[in-house]
């Protein structure tokens, strides 16, 4: 017979008004958390986390990446649309050659510390 796991909650139903009015007034609105959500969701793809790393080294171009990653040269510049619509990602072209790299070091702050938080 299974047992129920204990549903964690408060044992006296009590609001902190002090601490809860604190919060609220400190958290963005909602369209920002939206936005933040949506731009976290941009780093739960590996292929594209696997992009941002090769590109956090230097700039490089579709073939390149395809190349390093063992991807299609399709698969890769899909991916970078989603990055560069996310502004993770810039391009600049030179000749017939377009060049991805990160947007700003933003982009490498955000990739250290998950590798940090990972490793602790």
């Amino acid at each position: 017979m299974e047992t129920k796991k204990a549903i964690e909650k408060c044992e006296f139903l009590c609001v902190h008004e002090d601490v809860v009015r604190e919060v609220l007034q400190t958290m963005p609105q909602e369209e920002i958390l939206y936005d933040l959500a949506e731009f976290f969701k941009v780093f739960g793809d590996s292929t594209r986390i696997r992009i941002l790393y090769a590109l956090r080294e230097t700039e490089l171009c579709v073939c390149d990446i395809a190349g390093l990653l063992g991807l299609t040269q399709t698969a890769v510049s899909h991916q970078l649309r989603v990055l560069k619509s996310s502004k993770l990602v810039k391009a600049r072209r030179s000749g017939k050659t377009v060049f991805y790299s990160l947007d700003d070091d933003h982009i490498h702050s955000i990739l250290d510390m998950g590798i940090h938080h990972l490793r602790e």
